[in-house]
């Protein structure tokens, strides 16, 4: 196991948010476009507390899918700025719970914090894990040239280069065509 539960389940969330842009998501277009939308990924990854389902938290959370982007693909130190950032804006302050069935993790925000705080702040927290751990390197971007997806490599030697097994497929397939027109 390289990091903890919580630590993995939050760092898995900010990947498949952050995959919902244009241009990363499965469709090209982008997947958190309406209240409905951001409805249906929540039941795939439980947040506790405050959720409002409105407007105004849709465009909060698509701000903060924006910012963690970004955070992504920082080197070491910048995300060290990055994240201690997110928590100072935040005011957070952590603490253990346990709730809905998991055990002991952190949560640095009350459960009345808007949504998009909550998950900044719970990003900036397995962030925390990925950089003492100097695992930085394991926080990528897909290698195919038609995808900005992210993916968080936690194989063993970690070597992924593709968000998908669609993208790393599309990729060999295209060096395929390349080698058999080349020797035809």
């Amino acid at each position: 196991m390289l990091f903890a539960p919580d630590t993995e389940e939050a760092l898995e969330f900010v990947v498949a948010l952050v995959n919902t842009a244009p241009g990363a998501s499965r469709t090209g277009e982008d997947e958190l476009a309406t209240v409905d939308q951001l409805r249906e990924m929540l039941r795939h990854y439980v947040y506790s507390g405050r959720i409002d389902h409105d407007q105004a938290e849709l465009e909060a959370v698509r701000a903060a899918r924006e910012a963690l982007r970004s955070v992504w693909t920082l080197d070491r130190d910048a995300a060290v700025e990055a994240v201690n950032r997110m928590l100072r804006e935040a005011r957070a302050l952590p603490y253990l719970t346990r709730h809905d069935g998991s055990d002991w993790h952190i949560h640095a925000t009350e459960p009345d914090a808007p949504l998009a705080e909550r998950i900044r702040v719970e990003a900036a927290l397995a962030l925390i894990d990925v950089i003492r751990m100097n695992e930085t390197g394991r926080l990528r971007v897909c290698e195919a040239p038609d995808c900005t997806g992210l993916f968080l490599d936690l194989s063993r030697n970690g070597s992924k280069r593709f968000c998908s097994v669609r993208c790393g497929n599309r990729v060999n397939m295209i060096a395929f065509r390349a080698r058999k027109a080349g020797n035809g």
